[in-house]
């Protein structure tokens, strides 16, 4: 192990339970023990995950979170006593491997609840939610502090809780508690003053407008988390571990609207001078530990940061707020493992908070202590699987059902959370397999089909793998995307995979092999429009094309808004054109990292032109048609970023498989997951 990560291998404490490093891994929605959208069970998947975590090396480990009810059917999960029991078989094992198990437990979501679209008629139509309330309680599930707008669904309301459901819901919390304490699990996490979910709307002023004993002054706003941990330590004893989930800053400046790093702005959650009283209140009411970062539903991509946002997102305000409290403190946030190790050398914080990292590589905590880091697959923080939950105007959650049920799996790697579907076996007979193209898509065909026994060849007409991701990645903000194709590079020649470069393939006949995989990517969609040829394409400017000063940007969709971010941090000044009525347009874009985009140019002021066509490409300028009417735009340069077809060379037929996106035009989840499918059918 290198020297500098030495600090996050020490030991520390949580009340009297000992952690042996400092390494959390902080919980993602949809790895519960208890399962998550489906009615309580002990879930095999998710407990197959954290003791193969735990296995290799993380010291605390926190599942995602168990709703005290069931989301469908709404019973308590302290009733769930066939769970429990195997809970506590599973504690038995799981603590032979020296970690620590914290059980996460929520009271819910509020006006945050992700509403699937098809369930907003539901919500806006009371006797359309009193049909389905036996199974799917929408008006529970959405119930808020007081009435409020759902982050999600537009124009819905979120009825206001009542005293006698917080009530149960203290009293759920202490019953559950003390069923996991009697299965052996270390301690409980409260979820949470955090990310805008119910108990934090209930703590911040915004969202809390009630006149009772939950609202008005700061001990009123405060009621419900201090009287969850006090009926905790009432019904497990004061020695037994309460971690709260703690959101410091909440980042926000208003509904549906968060704030930059580094904006000056006004705050209407919780600011930092009220989180440093809040914290030392909830410490005084019996919380052992603080899991720290920032932000709320409003402003998303604080607590779930995607790639725009800095590494070490969190860690300034996290290590100001440990100065307020005695209790150790964990931070989340795009953590980086030197930059943490010396912030808990420097006692700023306690312990590094790592999550969608472990779904990525569950082995890299052993990687790092051993050295390996070339050989830790990266995060790339897109959440296309994790947490593919996209909004865009008219559509709420537009996260389709099987990956509400199934979250915190893993574009980039398949294996994560899947029930064994993805499991790499041993192929029944060798083959010689050709894979025409070196992108990912191809890589990850030679990487499984060689692992399977395969002998493997790529063939690939430039001097370089990565294919159309080698663009993609070239932002200054896509290092991750970058360590990624190396990774990618660096396990094809582990393997010893052969890579026949400069080589185009154009005649199948000539390849010598038993099964051919086309990958062979995609080509740009072309407007038929004057002056289309004075244009430039998205890939020629990602790979290093020069343009002017005022740039247009042809497409709103993920690849134009990156590349209109991407102008705007050179200080250049894009201007955005996008045909539908919102930017982003798409059922797999996690709605942290397109609420950042929309929040950025909003921010700063980036011209957006929604419901608006190009008709004309001019030297100097393009004519717009927008919905008021005709208008032109300077413009020293035109970039068209409109999308791409799929462009394989061969048809799919008995020995022949396409992938990527010269099978369908996608994401890395897409691409990724598809190549699997064909490596492992081979």
């Amino acid at each position: 192990m290198e020297k500098k990560f030495e600090p996050l291998f020490t030991t520390w404490k949580i009340g009297n339970v000992e952690i042996k490093n400092r390494v959390v891994v902080c919980p993602m929605g949809g790895t519960s023990l208890f399962g998550w959208m489906e009615p309580h069970h002990f879930d095999k998947d998710a407990a197959d995950f954290f003791m193969e975590i735990a296995k290799n090396n993380a010291g605390l480990i926190i599942p995602g979170i168990a709703p005290l009810r069931n989301l469908m059917g709404g019973s308590w999960l302290y009733k769930a006593n066939g769970a429990f029991r195997k809970l506590k078989t599973y504690m038995e094992e799981f603590h032979k491997t020296g970690a620590k198990l914290f059980v996460q437990l929520t009271a819910g979501f509020g006006r945050s609840f992700s509403v699937p679209n098809k369930f907003v008629p539901m919500l806006k139509k009371k006797f359309l939610g009193k049909l389905v309330k036996p199974i799917f309680d929408i008006q529970y599930l959405c119930a808020s502090p007081s009435e409020l707008p759902s982050r999600w669904a537009e124009g819905c309301t979120c009825r206001q809780i009542t005293v006698k459901e917080i009530h149960k819901m203290i009293d759920a919390f202490a019953k559950t508690a003390l069923k996991c304490k009697e299965a052996g699990v270390d301690g409980v996490e409260i979820h949470a003053v955090h990310e805008g979910y119910l108990l934090d709307q209930f703590c911040t002023e915004y969202t809390n407008h009630r006149d009772d004993e939950y609202g008005g002054s700061f001990e009123n706003r405060f009621r419900f988390a201090t009287d969850v941990v006090k009926a905790i330590k009432a019904a497990c004893g004061a020695d037994y571990p309460v971690s709260l989930r703690y959101s410091v800053v909440s980042k926000t400046k208003g509904f549906c609207e968060g704030a930059m790093p580094g904006e000056e702005y006004k705050e209407v959650g919780r600011d930092m001078a009220e989180s440093e009283k809040a914290i030392k209140y909830l410490e005084e009411a019996g919380y052992d530990m603080f899991d720290a970062d920032n932000g709320t539903y409003d402003a998303w991509y604080w607590a779930h940061p995607p790639a725009y946002m800095p590494t070490n997102c969190n860690l300034e305000d996290v290590a100001h707020i440990r100065k307020f409290t005695n209790a150790p403190v964990v931070c989340a946030g795009r953590m980086d493992p030197a930059t943490a190790a010396k912030a808990i050398k420097d006692k700023k914080i306690d312990a590094m908070g790592v999550a969608r990292q472990f779904l990525v590589d569950p082995e890299w905590v052993t990687k790092l202590m051993e050295g390996r880091m070339d050989e830790i697959k990266p995060c790339i923080c897109c959440h296309n699987a994790c947490l593919a939950m996209s909004h865009y105007k008219g559509v709420a959650n537009a996260c389709s059902m099987a990956d509400s049920i199934h979250m915190s799996r893993c574009a980039l790697n398949p294996m994560t959370m899947d029930g064994g579907k993805y499991d790499i076996k041993p192929a029944k007979k060798p083959k010689k397999v050709a894979i025409i193209g070196g992108g990912i898509g191809g890589m990850e065909v030679a990487i499984v089909a060689t692992m399977r026994g395969h002998k493997a060849t790529i063939y690939e007409k430039t001097d370089k793998l990565g294919g159309v991701f080698i663009a993609a990645a070239a932002p200054k903000f896509k290092e991750k995307d970058r360590a990624l194709i190396e990774w990618e590079r660096r396990r094809v020649a582990q393997l010893g995979i052969e890579v026949k470069f400069n080589t185009e393939v154009t005649d199948l006949k000539a390849l010598d092999a038993d099964e051919i995989v086309v990958a062979t990517g995609s080509k740009p969609k072309r407007l038929n429009i004057k002056g289309i040829e004075n244009s430039i394409e998205a890939v020629d400017y990602l790979l290093g094309k020069k343009v002017g000063e005022n740039v247009v940007v042809i497409g709103g969709g993920l690849s134009g808004c990156e590349i209109a971010y991407d102008l705007h941090l050179q200080g250049k000044k894009p201007v955005i054109v996008e045909a539908q009525n919102d930017l982003m347009i798409s059922n797999g874009l996690c709605m942290a990292n397109s609420s950042y985009l929309k929040d950025y140019f909003k921010t700063n002021k980036v011209p957006v032109y929604l419901e608006t066509f190009c008709q004309e490409i001019k030297k100097g300028k393009v004519v717009l048609k927008t919905k008021d009417g005709v208008k032109e735009v300077k413009a020293d340069n035109v970039i068209m970023a409109i999308g791409y077809t799929p462009a394989p060379v061969a048809k799919a037929g008995r020995h022949v498989h396409i992938v990527g996106d010269a099978y369908e035009v996608g994401n890395l989840r897409t691409v990724i997951w598809r190549a699997w499918e064909v490596a492992e059918k081979i």
